[in-house]
């Protein structure tokens, strides 16, 4: 219901149930508020992600596409080009 509001108060047009999925990844792997990840921890997300989009062949290219919106909404933190990132929201 909270990602339902948000989405809503989102104005760009890029938000979407990919976005929303990703953050259900981060949730579901107990990445909070103050956590680092890795982009390598992302991809092990790879094969639920193809289950709930099998028509997607480029997962890891969406997963870095969907990072990239988050950072612009400042729910994530790019910390370098080694693919590390801290959860701000």
């Amino acid at each position: 219901m909270i990602r339902y509001i948000l989405r809503l108060i989102m104005t760009a047009g890029n938000w979407t149930r990919w976005t929303d999925s990703i953050l259900n990844i981060l949730d579901a792997k107990e990445i909070n508020v103050g956590d680092e990840f890795s982009l390598e921890q992302m991809y092990h997300s790879e094969r639920v992600l193809k289950e709930i989009y099998p028509k997607n062949n480029q997962i890891r290219a969406k997963i870095r596409q969907q990072l990239q919106i988050l950072r612009d909404y400042d729910f994530v933190e790019f910390l370098d080009n080694q693919g590390r990132y801290l959860r701000i929201k």
